[in-house]
């Protein structure tokens, strides 16, 4: 563990940050309490533990983010001994500069600083998933019209029997719910479709199950609308088994999404006006 070497000119908080061998980033609290000057390590101790409460009020595991341990220090003459200290997420300082003492002026420096570099990563990480759900749906698209041509091979054809077919599938992965069902438990309209309001998770767990579907009927040859039926409902209820066995959400038990129109539209769109306003202030202040 390192920490990151740093211009003279940048954040004192970036200028603590430390660097692990995995290249996971994080800050130890006895730097950061030197940094926000608790001059009493016992003081600063109440501040991580009231962090660690919102942490776990938030829905957050706090062994993710506030990790204890001994950590050795030199005292003098080459010697080395423990001191108990704890290891940071972003996500942590974050909410330890939140319940520090406002009095000092490098909490107010920090609440600004950590505020802008949270956000920033809460906009990377929606911005990544964006783009997974563009990726996800545009496949299960083409996945679909290949299922479709399977289905059709093995004697699905009529419209309504294809959506009996499909029906099978969904049921097989979501534990006998039909599309109606499902409609009905993500809240959706009825114009709505179930694939455009899937996070990036659902609609992976639903390529899964229509490539196997389609691998599956060509591969065994498989004719007749029951038989396609029963194949499609089985191999869902197969993806749903491995959810289980993972420990993975059921995928009614998923949120539902904002409209894929929406995200297209928000893919297109600059830099939000929030992230500039915030970086104006922290060139101001820090």
């Amino acid at each position: 563990m390192k920490k990151v070497a740093t211009p003279a000119h940048v954040s004192p908080f970036e200028a603590i940050r430390r660097v692990n061998g995995a290249g996971h980033e994080f800050w130890s609290s006895r730097d950061f309490a030197g940094t926000l000057d608790y001059v009493d390590y016992r003081n600063f101790e109440q501040v991580i533990e009231k962090a660690q409460t919102a942490c776990f009020n938030s829905g957050y595991r706090i062994e993710d983010h506030f990790v204890a341990v001994n950590e050795m220090v030199e005292i003098g003459s080459g010697a080395r001994r423990g001191i108990k200290t704890t290891l940071m997420s972003r996500y942590a300082c974050y909410l330890v500069i939140q319940n520090a003492d406002p009095a000092k002026e490098i909490v107010a420096l920090g609440q600004t600083y950590f505020a802008v570099q949270t956000r920033k990563q809460e906009l990377s990480e929606q911005a990544l998933e964006n783009q997974r759900r563009l990726l996800l749906r545009e496949e299960m698209k083409q996945h679909n019209v290949q299922l479709a041509d399977a289905a059709k091979s093995a004697g699905v054809v009529e419209p309504v029997d294809y959506a009996i077919f499909q029906n099978h599938g969904y049921m097989g992965l979501y534990g006998g719910m039909t599309a109606m069902d499902i409609h009905t438990r993500k809240q959706l309209k009825h114009s709505q479709q179930i694939l455009d309001h899937m996070g990036s998770t659902e609609p992976a767990a639903n390529l899964f199950r229509a490539t196997q579907t389609e691998e599956k009927l060509r591969r065994e040859k498989i004719t007749g609308k029951d038989k396609a039926n029963q194949t499609h409902q089985e191999v869902g209820a197969k993806v749903r088994q491995t959810i289980q066995e993972l420990g993975g959400t059921m995928p009614e038990d998923l949120p539902t999404a904002e409209g894929i129109k929406a995200v297209v539209t928000r893919v297109k769109k600059p830099e939000p006006s929030e992230i500039k306003t915030l970086h104006t202030s922290r060139r101001r202040k820090l």
